[in-house]
């Protein structure tokens, strides 16, 4: 169960240079929020942040963007930046069906969704950020030669994924069931932290790569 109330967080994040907590219009500024061209890749759903600010630190010339719905998650990662100071790196308090407000159209390079909430009820599938309703989103903000990366160690939300990337009408570039037994995928593999607990408890690790 993720913590969802640390008092003091939401005013950590209203205050932080690093958090925009009101998003909404910034489609199309990212370039100037960076101050260069280079590459967007966002993280929706990022948790405590460990898997973004590792890539920020392994890839400069790449702009990260992480999104996290829970002041009280996010702010872990908040205070790791605070000490960084990682300049390709900020993050967004925003729920995700929000998303076509916050980036423009053909922006994004990369979407990573790592062990995302299954929302378990059929009548929530389409909360589900691997839904068609998300693809249609997705495909609005992303470029065409753009990709969305999911992993998770939810048996039935992947396979659920499966057919709703075809539903949405894009395609599988990558699908597998078991990432950490392919010695071609897990190469440069970074892992977050429900990854790394997962898999020690001998959880089969399954990712997709979805194009158009």
């Amino acid at each position: 169960m993720r913590l969802r109330n640390v008092p003091g967080a939401r005013d950590v994040m209203d205050a932080n240079e690093y958090v925009y907590t009101e998003p909404e219009g910034m489609a199309g500024t990212w370039s100037q929020i960076f101050g260069n061209n280079n590459p967007v890749h966002i993280e929706i759903g990022m948790g405590k942040g460990r898997f973004i600010t590792t890539l920020a630190s392994m890839n400069p010339d790449i702009n990260y963007v992480g999104i996290e719905k829970y002041s009280s998650v996010l702010l872990r990662a908040v205070e790791k930046q605070d000490e960084l100071c990682l300049p390709n790196l900020r993050f967004i308090r925003m729920d995700a069906e929000n998303i076509t407000s916050v980036f423009g159209k053909e922006e994004v390079d990369r979407i990573y969704l790592n062990f995302s909430d299954p929302w378990p009820k059929d009548r929530h599938a389409k909360r589900r950020l691997t839904s068609r309703q998300f693809f249609a989103r997705y495909d609005e903000i992303l470029k065409s030669t753009g990709r969305v990366e999911f992993k998770t160690d939810n048996r039935p939300l992947f396979d659920f994924s499966v057919e709703e990337v075809n539903e949405a009408g894009w395609k599988l570039s990558v699908c597998t069931y078991d990432l950490h037994n392919d010695e071609k995928l897990v190469e440069g593999n970074v892992m977050t932290e429900y990854e790394e607990r997962f898999s020690s408890q001998g959880n089969p690790i399954c990712k997709l790569v979805a194009i158009r």
